[in-house]
Order: structure tokens, then sequence, then C-alpha cells
């Protein structure tokens, strides 16, 4: 994990301000949520990418297994709890994985297409020994979930999935006027310890176009861009 106060602190001395200067922890907080959340996301355009380079057996340099490596932190599993006729996903769910029925056979995703071709032929149906499931991407009337056929199985669902980021907060206590951090009510990020740097950049970056500090975005941006260049050269 990378701590939020020594983010914070970084980003206030880069900006050169005191006493919080024209970034408020409210503000911070926003940008920090907004740059782990980018970070986040770029691992799976970044595992996509890496993964159609040849093979580097290097055991340190090999990019694909670094950013996966990144990426195991929020990789988990969960019983499913059914709801009518769905199976209910987590709510920090980002990324469905493998889904299970009975702990012992993989429910194989289709799309609404091939489950209408697949129920259409009786040497085809789903079966509990061959199930299905469809994906729903939205909040619609069969509700934010999975939906598993034959429709009799209504337990021992499980799945593998990639969790979201928890929120940040850099705290404070007042005192006396001023804002002291409290480790007891913070958050810390979630990423790994290595992108600490690249959180600092971004965060400096939203900071910059929000007090439109123009030396502010330049630097940021140009370590920013320098950074992927190297990661990805």
């Amino acid at each position: 994990m990378v701590s939020i106060d020594t983010v914070y602190q970084r980003v206030l001395a880069a900006v050169n301000k005191e006493n919080r200067g024209y970034i408020t922890p409210q503000e911070f907080n926003l940008f920090a949520n907004q740059a782990q959340l980018e970070i986040f996301e770029q691992y799976f355009f970044d595992l996509n990418q890496y993964g159609r380079l040849k093979e580097n057996n290097t055991e340190y340099a090999n990019l694909y297994k670094i950013v996966d490596e990144k990426l195991s932190i929020f990789k988990t599993e969960a019983d499913l709890i059914y709801s009518t006729d769905y199976f209910e996903l987590p709510t920090n769910f980002h990324k469905l994985g493998t889904v299970i029925y009975d702990n012992t056979v993989e429910v194989e995703k289709v799309d609404r297409k091939q489950l209408m071709d697949y129920l259409s032929s009786k040497l085809t149906q789903p079966t509990v020994v061959n199930p299905l499931y469809i994906q729903n991407t939205s909040n619609t009337a069969d509700g934010w979930g999975i939906v598993i056929y034959p429709n009799t199985i209504n337990s021992k669902i499980s799945c593998t999935y990639v969790r979201k980021p928890s929120n940040v907060t850099w705290a404070y206590t007042n005192v006396a006027g001023d804002a002291l951090y409290n480790a007891s009510i913070s958050t810390d990020f979630e990423l790994h310890d290595s992108e600490e740097v690249n959180l600092v950049y971004k965060i400096l970056l939203y900071a910059g176009l929000n007090i439109r500090g123009a030396d502010v975005i330049q630097v940021a941006d140009g370590k920013e861009n320098k950074k992927i260049t190297q990661e990805k050269s």
C-alpha cells in the first residue's frame, strides 16, 4: 500500500505551498481517488498490450508479470447470493473472472444470441453438468449480476473477480485552525508501493489544472510521460 499522507505531503511540497495552499484536503482526496482509479484502469490496457509481446523470460523484466502482480492485490473470490432469478455480484465488483458451480463445474459465459442458440435445441440445452450464464451490463429489470442456465440452479455459485480499489481519504483533526493528519480515520491507497511516484505526478497534474498552474502541469505531465515511455520502450 501507498501512504496517503506521504503522497499528500509530496504533492504540497511540489507545488511549493504552505498550510495546504490551493490544495485543500477535500480537493486532494478528489484528485487522489481519480488518480488511483486511472492507474488501476490502465493495468487492464497494459496487460492486453504486453500480452501481445514476445515473452520475456528475464526474472524482473517481464512487463506482463509485473503488471499482473500489481493487479493481484485486487483479485479475490466470493460466493454469490441468489435473488429471485439472478445471482448478485459483489458491490465492489469490477471485472468478472471464472464462475463456478458447486466448487467443481466451471460455468461458461455466453451472450444472449448464443444463449438463444443453445436453448433452441435439445442437444445443446444447458445442464447442471454444462451450465451457462449471461452477465447483465446494467441495473435492469434482470438485476445487476449473472443469470444461470438451467434456471434450476439457485445456489452454490461462486466466482473469481477483480474488485475495485477502495476510496482513499486524507483525514484530519482541526487543531487551532490547522488540519492535523489523523491516521486513525484516513485510508491509504491500495495500489502497489511502486505506484507512489506515479500517484504524485497524476495528482499534481489535476492540481495544476485546478489552480491553473502552467508550471505545475508542465512538470507533472512531462515526468509522467517520461515514466510511461521508459516503461513501454
